[in-house]
């Protein structure tokens, strides 16, 4: 998993007909001083995030399918909880 931060949604009106009801948001990875840390991903949200929200995100197929429930969709990345905070010192 990885933690993003949501930077934009992505509108899609022609797309794979098990991703019909599912919301696609633009979300970029982050290091661990919060500061932007590789190419942004694509993911479907289930949790109604939104843009500026500091999330988690399952990047490997499987586990973004699993987490959706739709383990047969094309899926790669999904928001998978929003964080709160992050304690490096605990």
């Amino acid at each position: 998993m990885l933690i993003g931060r949501i930077t934009g949604e992505v509108v899609s009106t022609a797309k794979h007909e098990s991703h019909s009801d599912l919301k696609l948001l633009l979300v970029e990875p982050l290091d661990l001083d919060d500061q932007p840390a590789g190419v942004p991903y694509v993911a479907v949200d289930v949790l109604d995030a939104g843009v500026g929200d500091r999330v988690l995100l399952a990047t490997d197929g499987w586990a973004a399918m699993t987490a959706v429930s739709r383990l047969q969709s094309p899926i790669d990345a999904a928001i998978v909880g929003v964080v709160d905070r992050v304690d490096l010192d605990a």
